[in-house]
């Protein structure tokens, strides 16, 4: 009885592994058939088209900022402070430091005060 039920589990084992094997075989001749797609140059088309949104202009914003392309990332942030001022503290930073790069110092200054004037999100237990 031990003999026949090791020997299932053997098999079972087998089974999976090789299952496994023609699963990564089967992704890779997948994968060779799509093309790498740059999101950031179709989201600059759309945004060049006049579309305006605030998850649009954050990703725009982040990414070029990710890129150090700090230049871009104050137009792109500030296409975004011109939606909303409702936004994480981080933006905030990333604007106004993006604005220092370029010298724009006044308005980094501002933008800096406009986070020390919002008023704090408060806590829920």
């Amino acid at each position: 009885m031990q003999k026949k039920l090791l020997t299932l589990v053997f098999l079972i084992v087998l089974s999976f592994e090789a299952f496994a094997q023609n699963e990564v075989y089967i992704t890779d001749k997948v994968n060779d058939k799509y093309a790498y797609v740059d999101a950031i140059k179709i989201y600059e088309k759309v945004a060049a088209k006049g579309y305006k949104s605030v998850d649009l202009f954050q990703k725009l914003g982040n990414s070029s900022y990710s890129k150090y392309k700090l230049d871009k990332a104050a137009e792109w942030y500030g296409e975004l402070f011109a939606l909303t001022l409702d936004l994480d503290p981080i933006y905030y930073y990333r604007y106004a430091e993006s604005l220092r790069f370029i010298c724009e110092n006044e308005k980094a200054d501002a933008i800096l005060e406009k986070l020390k004037r919002k008023p704090k999100a408060v806590a829920k237990s």
